[in-house]
């Protein structure tokens, strides 16, 4: 006998991080707080397409997910360097403190 886990579970278990993501990404104001709450979306949508592409057994949502995560290694290196910078100059990591127009 084969238990398998239905994909609703799955994209409710999405919907939930990706709401969880959103909310914390309008909520916080630490830019640390707001980067991982963009990487917890990521990887809720990671979790969608790995789900219908199981579901539909077809490989273009692995191949979608596999792009995703190397644009969100790409935007984490480059990111953590803009913050670190930014932290660096400015000596706070609070998004309404941090104001690079102005000197």
């Amino acid at each position: 006998m084969s238990a398998t886990v239905p994909i609703s579970w799955y994209l409710v278990l999405a919907a939930v991080l990706f709401s969880i993501g959103v909310a914390s990404f309008l909520v916080k104001r630490n830019i640390i707080t707001i980067f991982m709450s963009i990487e917890l979306m990521l990887n809720a949508v990671n979790l969608s397409f790995v789900a219908f592409a199981a579901e539909l057994k077809v490989l273009s949502g692995h191949v979608f997910v596999f792009f995703v995560m190397v644009v969100a290694a790409a935007e984490a290196a480059v990111g953590l360097a803009i913050i670190i910078s930014v932290f660096r100059t400015r000596e706070t990591l609070n998004v309404d403190r941090v104001n690079l127009l102005k000197l």
